[in-house]
This record gives structure tokens, C-alpha cells and sequence, in this order.
């Protein structure tokens, strides 16, 4: 309904509203069954079974249950176990780090007000805002929250804060008889100067109007279903482990059918061939996988805690490692939302106000004037009344002009508030009985109430000449986005025209803006080297989000910058196309936000969204990671985001896109070496069955190497210290695979662990392969077993890097990695000598020659890796 377009008689008609007395008690309450109550719908929250149950909704855990209740069918009890131990870690961690239900949607609900002015029956009456119902009138004044969305019908001197809803800045000055001619399409929601929005703020004022939308068909209202119907998406390293794990699952299992069929030609047995191809599936799976990448997340997570960066869902470490475009929000994000004077213009010249001279009588009397003619407070430690006001009071203060002594010394008389027609205000004061006037206010206003200006020679007439340069030095300021408020007085020697605004003396002006914060700069151009476009979408106008975005080093040209109101004119794919050439959209609705950020992922982008309003709520849960401030921020936005910065510090984004990006490198070290491991493992048994020799590992030695001997290493990788110079380096692509770049060092090491493997079984055979005692056989899978362990024990120090050697970065530089190859070792030498130990794992004690045999296959993976990187150099 275009609302804001109808006379106030359309208004009461659309309405059924007979008269200005409101509704009755009797019609309120049928309107209340109609159209419910005046709150915001919620989604049902995950019970703790559907929580967990998303935590174990991937193909490769399905894989490893199947192979646990496979191997208890089978009585492989401890197999068994382990399996389902590997799957309730990788839940709970899940769980615990996810475990706070999504409250956006909570957030948005308890941001209504508890109550409500109301009309009924021509009386006043305050009620709960939950009862407010359509064409009930409401009234609001300073400091009030709106119950709902409501067409004025009266408004005196009306200022509303809509900067959560809106994204603009300033407080909108609202008139109830601002009639808009134009399409509703035409009209953003910070323009529509007649109609008021739940959940905004009364700065100040007062207005009475009709309540026209109550709940969800509110404009937050529209913006809690637009969270409610966004679907939450996988992050790139989600994506590339189910890939992983999918192709790992159909790979075991035609692998193990493989086996199975070339076992029974073989004419072996039947429940052996089973327990053989059970085998080969848990060797084809890295059953730790799932744990480590969830450990290594949630190490990821303490580390960015100290960098200021609180992760709601523990994907979002890694995603925001991939991005290569973060839109941004410019109020509160960009800027400190506070406005700020920064310039100022006297005796015909603009200074910066850190040049500003108290001695200097006419700058001594601009800001004088613009404290005097005021009615905010600011102190260090509290401040109130409308924004500007607070604006010019702290650039007094700053300069050591104090309002309390002032108003002391200055004693306010009179006054002639501000209104939205006139755009001035007048004080009257009495300082050494004589009467001072003083009026600040809209430049263009202010200048035909003046006849005189004030100079270095004293009071001058204000010709025509000197007008034109007052204005094209304004124009000057606006041009940098600088919002213009002038300054003029009169001194009477008695108290006759205290009531006039004419015959001013004109003296100057003040350029007052949303300042960027002075971190933001350098970190956009962070990012820019790392690859990281910038794109600011704001609620805010044209010219000032283009002059904060040339400022920032976001855009450069005019021609960069597209409104809201042109995306609504052109097609999906034009938007698309738009997106990528565009760093700038301005006066932008929640519905815009959503649009861009969906055609920029369309187009291929990784995408996060940083916002600290109820209007950013919705495309902080479209994009691929969301990023709220943890201060400024609304609890719908913190709601609806997937990670919080706690010091509202645009710096912060570059911390985590750094730490993102270190440990996506550190998955995908612990990731390649778990799979390489595992492909040794299928190499030699997959071998050892074609050639018709006995099995060189029994399952519970696979088990345990894949779960404890390799759990240990590739948790330390997965802390492994930070390369120098990651943020130099392209964000990877969307559709890059985990395997990107590392296949031939896979494979090559997959074989190289699976024949020595192999040699030491053979060693530990004698050569002989078939009629084999049992005893030999137990000696023989004893020395893969070790040698398989220590081979991928020692082959982790490949990883910590692909290109040097290990000896260059620092084989000490991990102490977590060298830790876990003693341990592994340790544990692997109990196994064999300790007797109940040995018994259960099917092995036993090694000579000293047995040892050394080990001992030397197992370094030749760190040997011939270091020979290819130096021969590759």
C-alpha cells in the first residue's frame, strides 16, 4: 500500500476511520483478531536432535557409521567403537561451537517498544505496543520508539532516527503534510517524509499519526521474512568436504567391492574376504578428518578472539579467507557514526577546524553563536539532543569553549525554535544588558535574512558579490559531502526585536560529515593487494557516500556509483553485470542489499557483508559470511551474522582475512596429509590382495594409525605458524578444490608410503607369501604396521612446506608437530613391548635389526621429498 502518497481523508477511508477520536475499545478489538498482534513472527528454534543430527549430515560420516555397525556385525567390537567415538567428537564440537540458536529474528521482535500512546473514544490512552492495531492513532514524541509504521497526520519540529532501518546518518526531519507525488518505487524509505517506522527513534518533536502496518507487515516486518526464507549456504571449505568426503565414500566402497569380487575368484573365504574389504573401506577414509577440521576451526577461533573477532559459526574461519569482495555498510562501518565537525568558513576562508583560533574574534563568535543557539549537552562521558546539535557542541568544547559557562554568561531570554519550513533557530540573550540574537540554520535561509557580514575591517554590507562567493564556498563544502550549517546575529540595545529573524549580520559556516574511520583507508588498501574489492552499499545519499568512498580509496569516479532506485529499473542479469563495475550503491532499501549481494555471488564472488543495522540484517544472512559490529551493532544484525567484530573496527576485517586465509592453508595441510596417509595404506593393501599375499595391516591397525598416530600430526599442522605473505597472495577461487595444485605431491607420496610399507612386510615375510605360519605373518604385519606409522609420522614434516625445504622454514618452529611425531613414536614402541598392548593390536616385540630396518624405511619420505624440492628449485 503506498501510503505515503494518500491524503490524510484517503488515509482515513483506506482505514475505515470515521473521525480525529480514533477507533473504539470495541472496533480495536476486532481489528486485533484480524490482523493479530503487532509483533514480529519467529521460526521455530532446532531442537538439540535436529542440531546435532546437521552435524552429522555429510556423506562421510554416514560412510564411517556404516563401517561401525559393519564392523560390530562382524564382531569387531573395538573398531566399532573407535569409529563412533571419531563421530560423537565431530558432533559435539560441532554442536558446542553452534549451539546459540539464531536470535536474529528474537532481536527484531524485542526491539518494539513495550508501549504505546494510543486514541480511542477520543481518549489517550497507553497501552501495550503489542494491541496497536491499524487506525489506531498514535502519538510520539522525543526519545520514543515507534510502535509500528504510521502516515502522519501532525508533526512540530518532527526529527526521527532511522540509521538501524535506513542506513542514513542524520535524523530525518518528518512533516506530516509532505505529500509525495511519485511511484512507490520511486520513493526510498528515508524519503518518505510523512510516514514513520516501527522501531525508529524520536530525536526530536512530536507527531500524532495512523497506525497503517502493524508485525510482519511492517517494513522490519518485511525485513524478518526476508531472514526467515534466506537459506543459510556452505562456506568453500563445507563444500570441498562433502566433495571430498563423497568421492572418498563411493571410492571405498568400489574399492572394497573391487577386493571383495577379485578375493572370491581367488577362491579365499568368504567371511575373510568381508572382513578384507571392510578393511580396504576404512583404509580409503580418513576417520579423523571430520574431528580435526572441527578442532582445528575452533583453535581457529580462540586465535581470532584476540584479533578482536568473535565467530558465531565455526565455518566462517575459513570462509571469510576466501572472499575477494566485502561489501560494506558505510554508517557505523566506514564512518564512526557521530557527526563531526570538520571545516569551517569565516571572513571568506575555509579553514580545517584543527586551525581554529579562540583569539580570533569573528571564528571566537561562530562557534559562540552555534553553542548559544542550541539545546543539546555533551560532556566526555554523556551527551543528548539531535546529532548536528551534539556536532557543534563537542567542536566548541574541543576548543575550549564551554557551554555551561557560556549559557552562564549569556543567559538564554527568548527563543524561536526550529521548524521545518523556516530551517532556522533563533536564541535571544542578555550579556551586559544588551540583547543578543543569535540563528543558526540552512544557509540558503539564513542569507535572505541577512543584510550585513562580519569582517576582519568590522561589520560590512552583504552584496550580492559577496553572497555568490558565501555560496560557492558552501557549494565547495557539499561537494565533499559536508553537510552546511550557517551562523548570523544582531545586537540590540533594547529588548524590541527579540522576536525577528531580519537584519542579521551574517559570519560564517561550519562543514560538519560522518568522519571515516582513519583505520578504514589503510585497510582497504590491504586489501586491495590481497586481491579484496571493496563495495560500499549504504542508505545514505549520492554525493555523500561517492565523497566518503573517494576518501576511503573505494571509488574514484562518479560513474562507479548507482542508486537503488536504478536497481529496480533493470533486469537480474543487468544487475549482475552492474555489480562488477560499480563500488558504490547509494540510498539503497534491505531488499537492494539483498539483490547486490546475490548478484555478485551469482557472478562468481565470495562475498561478505559487514552491517551494524535492522536494514543490514537481511544481506548479512544472504552473504557468504557475515560480519556485524560487536558495539554499534543491533542484535539483529549480530543475529543474523556469522561473525562479530567486538571493536567495530573495519581494521579487523583484514586481521581476519589474514587468519582466515592462514588457517584454510592449515586444513588443507592436515586434509592432504590424513588422504595421503590413507592412499599408502590402500596402495599396500590393494596390492598385497591382487598379488595373492596374505593381508600386510589388520583393521584395527588401520584404525588406530588413521585415528591416534596421523591425529596427532595433523592436529599440529592445523596450527601450524603463519606463512609471511599470504595477504600478498589472489583470494583462491570459488570453485578451487581442496586437492587444487597438490595431486602430483599426493600421489607421490601415497605410493611412496605404501611401498615401503610393503617392503617391510615382505622383510618381515622372509619372502615367502603363501602357507605363511602364523607367527611369521603376526612378525611380518607387526613391521608394516610400525613402518607404516612412522613412515606418515615423519612424512608430516614435509607439509610444513610445499615449496622449501623444511630445514629452510624451521623444523623447530612447530614444537606442536615435533611433539606429536615423539608421542606417536612413543605410543607405537608401547604397542609392541608391552605384553596385554601387543596382544589386542595382534602383534609383537621387534629385534634391534628389525628396528633399524624400520627406522630407515621410515625416513625415506622426508628424504625424497626434500630431493624433489631441491631438484623442482
Amino acid at each position: 500500500m503506498i501510503w505515503y502518497k494518500k491524503s490524510k481523508e484517503e488515509v482515513f477511508q483506506e482505514l475505515h476511520v470515521k473521525n480525529d477520536k480514533g477507533i473504539t475499545e470495541l472496533e480495536a478489538q476486532k481489528r486485533l483478531q484480524q490482523y493479530g498482534h503487532n509483533r514480529l513472527a519467529t521460526n521455530r528454534k532446532k531442537t538439540w536432535v535436529e542440531r546435532i543430527f546437521s552435524q552429522i549430515n555429510n556423506v562421510l560420516i554416514y560412510v564411517l557409521i556404516v563401517a561401525a555397525v559393519v564392523s560390530a556385525f562382524v564382531g569387531e567390537i573395538a573398531d566399532a567403537l573407535i569409529i563412533g567415538l571419531v563421530v560423537i567428537i565431530n558432533a559435539v564440537v560441532g554442536v558446542i561451537q553452534e549451539s546459540k540458536a539464531e536470535d536474529a529474528l528474537e532481536a527484531l521482535k524485542n526491539m518494539a517498544t513495550p508501549k504505546a500512546i494510543v486514541q480511542r473514544d477520543g481518549e489517550m490512552k497507553e497501552i501495550d505496543s503489542a494491541e496497536v492495531v491499524p487506525g489506531d492513532f498514535v502519538v510520539v514524541g522525543a526519545g520514543s520508539y515507534i510502535p509500528c509504521d504510521i502516515r502522519l497526520i501532525e508533526s512540530a519540529n518532527l526529527k526521527v532516527e532511522e540509521a538501524t532501518l535506513t542506513g542514513e546518518s542524520v535524523p530525518v526531519d518528518k512533516d506530516a503534510f509532505a505529500l509525495l507525488e511519485k511511484d512507490e518505487q520511486d520513493i526510498p524509505l528515508g524519503d518518505q517524509l510523512n510516514m514513520l517506522f516501527m522501531s525508529t527513534l524520536v530525536t526530536v518533536g512530536r507527531g500524532t499519526g495512523i497506525a497503517v502496518a502493524t508485525g510482519m507487515d511492517t517494513q522490519i516486518g518485511k525485513i524478518a521474512g526476508m531472514l526467515n526464507t534466506t537459506v543459510d549456504e556452505q562456506t568453500p571449505l563445507q563444500k570441498s568436504l562433502a566433495q571430498v568426503g563423497k568421492y572418498l565414500g563411493i571410492g571405498a566402497l568400489i574399492i572394497s567391492l573391487v577386493m571383495f569380487l577379485i578375493g572370491i575368484l581367488q577362491g579365499r573365504d568368504f567371511l575373510e574376504m568381508f572382513m578384507i574389504a571392510v578393511s580396504l573401506a576404512v583404509a580409503a577414509i580418513p576417520e579423523g578428518m571430520p574431528a580435526i577440521v572441527s578442532i582445528v576451526l575452533a583453535i581457529g577461533v580462540q586465535r581470532m578472539i584476540k584479533q578482536h573477532v568473535i565467530i558465531r559459526k565455526l565455518p566462517a574461519v575459513e570462509a571469510l579467507g576466501s572472499v575477494n569482495v566485502i561489501c560494506s555498510d558505510k554508517t557505523g562501518t566506514l564512518t564512526q557514526n557521530k557527526m563531526t565537525v570538520t571545516k569551517f568558513y569565516a571572513d571568506g576562508q575555509i579553514h580545517a577546524l584543527k586551525d581554529f583560533q579562540l583569539e580570533n574574534d569573528i571564528q571566537s563568535l561562530l562557534m559562540k553563536i552555534f553553542v548559544l543557539c542550541n539545546d543539546a549537552t555533551y560532556t566526555k562521558d554523556a551527551e543528548t539532543g539531535d546529532p548536528t546539535e551534539i556536532a557543534l557542541v563537542a567542536a566548541a568544547a574541543q576548543n575550549h569553549l564551554d557551554k555551561d559557562l557560556l549559557e552562564k554568561e549569556y543567559p538564554r531570554i527568548h527563543e524561536i525554535p526550529f521548524d521545518s519550513n523556516r530551517k532556522l533557530m533563533t536564541t535571544v540573550h542578555i550579556h551586559e544588558n544588551e540583547y543578543y540574537r543569535m540563528t543558526k540554520g540552512a544557509i540558503d535561509r539564513l542569507l535572505n535574512h541577512c543584510n550585513q557580514i562580519m569582517t576582519e575591517e568590522g561589520v560590512m554590507p552583504l552584496t550580492e558579490k559577496i553572497k555568490a562567493e558565501i555560496i560557492s564556498a558552501s557549494h565547495t563544502m557539499s561537494q565533499s559531502a559536508l553537510r552546511v550549517l550557517a551562523a548570523a546575529y544582531q545586537v540590540e540595545g533594547h529588548k524590541g526585536l527579540v522576536g525577528s529573524e531580519e537584519d542579521l549580520i551574517f559570519v560564517g559556516f561550519v562543514g560538519m560529515m560522518d568522519p571515516p574511520r582513519l583505520e578504514v583507508k589503510e585497510s582497504i588498501e590491504v586489501c586491495k593487494k590481497a586481491g579484496i574489492r571493496t563495495v560500499m552499499i549504504t542508505g545514505d545519499h549520492r554525493d555523500t557516500a561517492f565523497a566518503i568512498a573517494r576518501e576511503l580509496g573505494i571509488a574514484k569516479q562518479e560513474s562507479e556509483v548507482m542508486e537503488g532506485i536504478e536497481l529496480d529499473n533493470i533486469t537480474d542479469e543487468e544487475i549482475k553485470t552492474a555489480c562488477n563495475k560499480t563500488n558504490v550503491f547509494a540510498r539503497v532499501s534491505p531488499e537492494h542489499k539483498v539483490k547486490i549481494v546475490q548478484a555478485l555471488k551469482s557472478a562468481g564472488h565470495t562475498v561478505s557483508m559487514t552491517g551494524d543495522g535492522v536494514n543490514d540484517a537481511p544481506s548479512l544472512k544472504e552473504a557468504d559470511i557475515g560480519v556485524a559490529m560487536g558495539i554499534t551493532g543491533t542484535d539483529v544484525a549480530k543475529g543474523a551474522s556469522d561473525m562479530i567484530l567486538t571493536d567495530d573496527n573495519f581494521a579487523s576485517i583484514v586481521k581476519a582475512v589474514e587468519e582466515g586465509r592462514n588457517i584454510y592453508k592449515n586444513i588443507k595441510k592436515s586434509v592432504i596429509f590424513l588422504i595421503s596417509c590413507n592412499l599408502g595404506e590402500i596402495i599396500a593393501l590393494f596390492f598385497a590382495i591382487v598379488a595373492g599375499w596374505p593381508t600386510p595391516l589388520r583393521s584395527i591397525h588401520i584404525l588406530w594409525v588413521n585415528l591416534v598416530t596421523d591425529t596427532f600430526p595433523a592436529l599440529a599442522l592445523g596450527v601450524d605458524p603463519e606463512e609471511p605473505g599470504v595477504m600478498k597472495e589472489k583470494p583462491r577461487r570459488q570453485k578451487e578444490g581442496l586437492f587444487h595444485g597438490m595431486l602430483p605431491f599426493l600421489i607421490l607420496n601415497g605410493l611412496l608410503i605404501g611401498i615401503i610399507t610393503l617392503v617391510a612386510f615382505m622383510i618381515g615375510l622372509n619372502g615367502v607369501t603363501s602357507g605363511v605360519p602364523e607367527n611369521v605373518l603376526m612378525h611380518a604385519q607387526t613391521m608394516a604396521f610400525i613402518t607404516l606409522s612412522f613412515s606418515q609420522l615423519i612424512h608430516s614434516l614435509n607439509f610444513r612446506s610445499m615449496n622449501q625445504s623444511v630445514f629452510k622454514v624451521g623444523i623447530f618452529k612447530n614444537k606442536f608437530l615435533l611433539a606429536s611425531i615423539l608421542v606417536g613414536v612413543i605410543i607405537q614402541v608401547l604397542i609392541v613391548s608391552v605384553g596385554p598392548l601387543a596382544k589386542l593390536f595382534s602383534v609383537q616385540s621387534l629385534g634391534s635389526m628389525d628396528w633399524l630396518i624400520v627406522i630407515a624405511l621410515s625416513l625415506l619420505p622426508l628424504i625424497i621429498n626434500e630431493l624433489v624440492k631441491l631438484f623442482r628449485k
